[in-house]
């Protein structure tokens, strides 16, 4: 039977035990910011360190998003034990709901596992009642369609959360950073930038506020008021805000808002405005069972005609046939 990998460090029976649990389409990226800081932990002298292994719903091999294949140490019939377990899922995560690896989890849940996700991961969980109580956050562009299908449910938007013994991220940077303040908890700060260092990674602070930082690095806004503009376009979206009553929001007049769009994304906020609206409705008419007329107001458009026109012109089909 496949055994548990350490690669340095302490490799005793005390060790910290990681699980991740393999879908079809996972991503490499992700995939790989949660090991290799372990490894790195373990080299540079974590005590107790810390064990991996790959786990699949069967016992055939599993490609992920790009290509690459990888040979699962165990299958979750192998019945794994874990300290923590990682869900790696691909781009269907919000479809999934495979229900043997559900019950491993839920085994080693019972003998004190800690449970997270990466990228889409947070769907499966979510769907299977395992995130019910959590915070959580997963990859961006499938927040809009969480939130619909799961209200009750406490969505952060940062690159990260860990709400006691729960861990979820938005996928690779997230996963990383995520991976960072475990390592921290764990180890104290003084290990936790030694692995950060051995990566040239600039060290993300536990205090820092993610969210904002999660809107910058994925929207490569510069310009704080922009940054903010946005955030609050993405959050308010379904009240049907507009441009100008944002800049009254803000403090700003419409002019010098206008100018600071221009200056750093390259068009006025109405058109980065609508880019948002359709980008959201694009992701909830693939990845939600919202009524197409329901997905208008999630992305605030009162007038049914007026949404199906302006999603017709960005894509060039209609959204009934986009869903088809």
């Amino acid at each position: 039977m496949a055994q548990l990998r350490a690669v340095g460090g302490n490799g005793g029976d005390e060790s910290r035990r990681f699980a991740i649990l393999l879908f079809p389409g996972f991503p490499m990226m992700a995939f790989s910011a949660v090991i290799e800081p372990l490894r790195a932990a373990n080299a540079l002298g974590a005590a107790p360190g810390y064990r991996w292994s790959t786990v699949a719903p069967g016992r055939t091999s599993v490609a992920a998003s790009n290509g690459i294949v990888l040979s699962p140490d165990f299958s979750v019939d192998d019945d794994p034990p874990a300290d923590f377990i990682v869900v790696c899922s691909g781009g269907d995560a919000d479809q999934l709901t495979a229900q043997q690896p559900i019950r491993w989890i839920r085994k080693n849940l019972r003998r004190g596992a800690h449970l997270g996700s990466v990228a889409d991961g947070a769907f499966y969980l979510a769907r299977a009642g395992l995130l019910d109580g959590y915070a959580c956050t997963l990859h961006w562009r499938s927040q809009p369609a969480f939130v619909e299908a799961f209200p009750q449910i406490a969505l952060r938007r940062m690159l990260y959360v860990i709400d006691r013994t729960r861990f979820t991220s938005a996928g690779g940077v997230g996963a990383f950073d995520m991976m960072l303040d475990m390592i921290e908890r764990h180890h104290g700060e003084a290990l936790a930038r030694g692995v950060a260092e051995w990566f040239v990674h600039d060290r993300i602070r536990a205090d820092a506020d993610r969210e904002k930082l999660q809107l910058r690095v994925r929207t490569g806004i510069r310009d704080d008021l922009v940054l903010a503009a946005v955030a609050r376009m993405e959050a308010r979206m379904e009240r049907g805000e507009t441009v100008a009553e944002i800049a009254r929001r803000l403090g700003v007049s419409l002019w010098k808002l206008d100018r600071a769009f221009r200056a750093d994304v390259r068009v006025p906020p109405g058109a980065y405005f609508r880019r948002l609206r359709m980008e959201r409705a694009n992701d909830l008419l693939l990845h939600s069972s919202l009524p197409i007329h329901e997905v208008g107001l999630a992305c605030g458009y009162t007038d049914y005609p007026a949404f199906v026109r302006a999603f017709r012109r960005t894509y060039r089909k209609t959204p009934g046939r986009l869903r088809r």
